[in-house]
C-alpha cells in the first residue's frame, strides 16, 4: 500500500515538474524572449524606414543650385531569406557574387532579424526591373531614399557633398543610425540640422511571397518624413560659373563680397570638380581618384590656402601709421632701394602716391616707425612692445584668426606677434631689423584669399565688415545667425582711409598705377592694389584686390593666381572681368579681347605646394 503511494506521489511529482517546465518554457517565449515574437512578425510586418528629402538649395538671384532625385537601397533580412539562386540574383543586381557575399555575411553579422542594407543608391532604371523580379527573392525588399543632383555643374567647394555616417558620428550624434547619410562639406556640412529633416517610419503588412499587402492597422503607427528647410545662399551662380570658366587651367582663387552686407557673391578655387562626381554610388569610384589628382581638386584654396600677401598688405601698414600718428597721408620717404629691393619710379610724397606706387622702401621706413617709438631704450624691447600692439591692430583685419563663416575647414593664416620671435630667434634677440619684411606682406605673414577679399571690403566700408557669408535667408524664417549682421569696427578713423582709397584709384587710372588692365568703363571707377607674392616653389603669385564703383561700392574681390608673377598681369584683369559681370551683367566689346586673352591662358606650370 505504501508502495503505491510512493508510486502516486512520484508519478505526480514528474507531471508536475514537467507541468512547471513547460510553464517557464512557455513564459520565456511569450515574455521574456522576443525571438518567436520577432520572427512572426516579421513574417508580416515591415518597418520601413522614410528617409526625408533633404531641403533644395538655391543661389540669391532664386535659382535652384542642389535637388533630389530618386533612389533606392535593397534591404535584406537575413532570417527570412530561404533558398536562393545566388548567380541569378547577382546578375539582377549587377554585382560580382564576391561582393553579395561578404555584404550578406555582415548583414547576418549585424543581427538576422533587423534589416541591413544590401546595395545602395540604385538608380530608378535599374530599380524597375528588380522590382519585377523582387517577389522571387523572400528577405529582399527596397527601401526609397533620395540622392542629391547639382544642376549647374558648379561651386562644388560651396556647395559640398553628402555620405553615410560612419560609427563615430553615431556615437556623438545619437539622431543617426546606420544607413543614414550627412553632410560631409560645404554647405551641406554647416546647415545639415536644417538641411536633413526628419527620418519616418511606415509598417506595412507582406505575404509569404514578400509582396506587400498594404499599411499595418491602416497607418496609425506610421510617422512620416519630414523634408528638410530650403535655404537661399548669397550665391550668385552665374558670376560664380564665370569666375570658374576665367580659373580654367589656373590655379588659385576668387573671392567677390558684397561690403555692405558681408555676402560672398563667388569663391572659387582652382582647380575645381563637377559637384556631381561626388554623388551616390559614383563616390567610391570618384572620391579616390579626386583625392590623388596632383592638382589636388577637392583643395579649397579660397579658404584653406595661406599665401604672403604681398603688396596688398602695405594698405593695413598705411592705416596703421596713420592711426598711431607715426605718419600724416602728406608723410613722403625717398625710394631707397638698399633698404629693400623696389622697382623704378620717384620717390613717393604721400600716403597716395606710396600705395599707387607700391613702393617697398617707403613701407620699409613706416613699418620702422611703427615698431620703434622709444618706448624702451633697448632696441629690442622696443620693437617688441611695438610689435606687440601691431599684433592686435592687424588681427582686428579679420586676419590671424579663423573667420567665423558659415564654410567648414577654414584657416586663420598668420599674423607673428612676441611669442612666435622668441621661439623662433630667442628672447631678446630680434628687432625690427630682424623682420622689416613683413612691411611689404612678405616674411612670416600669411592670408587667406577670403580675409584678402575681406580686407577689400574693409577699405571699401572705410573701417567696418561683416563676416563673410553664404546664407541669405531660410525656409519660413526672416533671420539669419545673429553673427553675420554684426558690424565690427577695425578701430581705425575714417578719414584715415581717404587717401588709400585715392592711391588705390590711382593704381589703376594714373601714370604710374600697376593696374590698368584692371579698368572696366567710363562709368564704373576701380580701385585696387596689386601684389605680386613671393614664392619658394617657383614662380611668384600673382595677386590683387579691388573694390567698385569707387563711391558706393557693390562688389568687394579679392585675386589670387598661383605661379603667375605680377599682380598686374593676371589677377588684375580677372578681378576687373568679375566685376564687370556682377555690375553690368555683360562684358563691353571693349574688354572682349581682355576676356579671350585670361580664358585662352594656361598658367599651370607648377604644381601647387601645400
Amino acid at each position: 500500500m505504501n508502495n503505491l503511494s510512493n508510486r502516486k506521489f512520484i508519478v505526480g511529482l514528474i507531471f508536475l515538474v514537467i507541468g512547471v517546465i513547460f510553464s517557464i518554457r512557455l513564459f520565456t517565449i511569450q515574455v521574456v524572449n522576443d525571438d518567436y515574437k520577432n520572427d512572426s512578425d516579421q513574417n508580416v510586418l515591415r518597418e520601413i524606414v522614410q528617409y526625408p528629402a533633404r531641403g533644395l538649395v538655391y543661389d540669391r538671384e532664386g535659382e535652384l543650385l542642389v535637388y533630389n532625385e530618386a533612389a533606392y537601397d535593397l534591404m535584406v533580412i537575413p532570417k527570412q531569406v530561404d533558398t536562393l539562386d545566388t548567380l541569378a540574383f547577382c546578375k539582377l543586381l549587377e554585382i560580382e557574387k564576391v561582393e553579395f557575399v561578404t555584404k550578406f555575411n555582415k548583414a547576418k553579422a549585424y543581427s538576422t532579424y533587423k534589416p541591413s542594407t544590401l546595395v545602395k543608391e540604385i538608380s530608378s532604371i535599374s530599380y524597375a526591373s528588380i522590382q519585377e523580379q523582387l517577389y522571387k527573392y523572400p528577405g529582399f525588399y527596397v527601401q526609397t531614399r533620395t540622392l542629391r543632383r547639382y544642376p549647374r555643374n558648379s561651386a562644388a567647394h560651396i556647395l559640398g557633398y553628402i555620405g553615410e555616417v560612419n560609427q563615430s558620428t553615431i556615437e556623438k550624434k545619437p539622431y543617426y543610425k546606420s544607413g543614414d547619410y550627412i553632410g560631409k562639406s560645404g554647405l551641406e556640412y554647416s546647415y545639415e540640422e536644417l538641411l536633413r529633416g526628419q527620418r519616418g517610419v511606415k509598417r506595412v503588412l507582406v505575404d509569404v511571397h514578400n509582396r506587400e499587402k498594404g499599411s499595418y492597422k491602416d497607418g496609425t503607427n506610421d510617422t512620416m518624413a519630414v523634408r528638410g528647410t530650403t535655404i537661399n545662399t548669397t550665391l550668385d551662380i552665374v558670376l560664380q560659373e564665370y569666375g570658374e570658366r576665367l580659373m580654367a587651367n589656373k590655379k588659385g582663387s576668387i573671392v567677390a563680397i558684397e561690403p555692405q552686407t558681408g555676402e560672398i557673391l563667388a569663391l572659387v578655387s582652382a582647380p575645381n570638380y563637377n559637384p556631381n562626381m561626388l554623388v551616390g554610388r559614383a563616390v567610391r569610384k570618384n572620391y579616390p581618384i579626386l583625392s590623388t589628382d596632383s592638382l589636388n581638386p577637392l583643395f579649397n584654396r579660397a579658404l584653406m590656402a595661406q599665401y604672403p600677401p604681398g603688396s596688398i598688405f602695405k594698405t593695413v601698414q598705411a592705416l596703421i601709421g596713420l592711426e598711431d600718428g607715426v605718419i600724416s597721408e602728406n608723410s613722403g620717404f625717398p625710394c631707397i632701394k638698399s633698404l629693400v629691393n623696389c622697382h623704378n619710379h620717384p620717390s613717393a610724397q604721400n600716403v597716395a602716391q606710396s600705395v599707387k606706387m607700391s613702393c617697398n622702401p617707403y613701407y620699409y621706413s613706416v613699418f620702422k616707425r611703427i615698431l620703434q617709438q622709444r618706448r624702451a631704450k633697448s632696441i629690442f624691447k622696443d620693437s617688441e612692445i611695438g610689435l606687440g600692439i601691431w599684433n592686435k591692430q592687424v588681427l582686428k583685419f579679420g586676419f590671424g584668426q579663423r573667420l567665423p563663416t558659415d564654410l567648414p575647414a577654414i584657416k586663420r593664416g598668420t599674423v607673428p606677434g612676441i611669442d612666435f620671435y622668441n621661439r623662433w630667434y630667442g628672447e631678446g634677440r630680434w628687432a625690427f631689423s630682424t623682420i622689416y619684411s613683413l612691411s611689404i606682406g612678405q616674411g612670416e605673414v600669411e592670408v587667406i584669399p577670403l580675409q584678402m577679399a575681406n580686407l577689400s571690403a574693409i577699405i571699401a566700408n572705410k573701417g567696418y565688415y561683416y563676416v563673410p557669408h553664404l546664407i541669405k535667408n531660410v525656409e519660413n524664417s526672416d533671420t539669419i545667425p545673429s553673427i553675420f549682421m554684426k558690424k565690427n569696427s577695425v578701430g581705425i578713423k575714417k578719414k584715415h582711409f581717404d587717401p588709400i582709397v585715392e592711391g588705390m584709384f590711382g593704381v589703376v587710372y594714373e601714370p604710374g598705377g600697376t593696374a590698368r588692365r584692371a579698368r572696366i568703363n567710363d562709368s564704373i571707377v576701380v580701385c585696387g592694389k596689386t601684389g605680386t607674392a613671393q614664392n619658394p616653389h617657383g614662380a611668384d603669385h600673382s595677386v590683387f584686390i579691388a573694390f567698385a564703383p569707387k563711391d558706393n561700392p557693390k562688389i568687394a574681390i579679392a585675386v589670387y593666381v598661383e605661379n603667375a608673377g605680377f599682380g598686374g598681369a593676371w589677377a588684375a584683369p580677372i578681378a576687373s572681368l568679375m566685376m564687370e559681370q556682377y555690375l553690368i551683367d555683360s562684358i563691353g566689346t571693349n574688354n572682349l579681347a581682355k576676356e579671350k586673352r585670361v580664358l585662352e591662358a594656361n598658367l599651370m606650370n607648377v604644381e601647387f605646394k601645400e
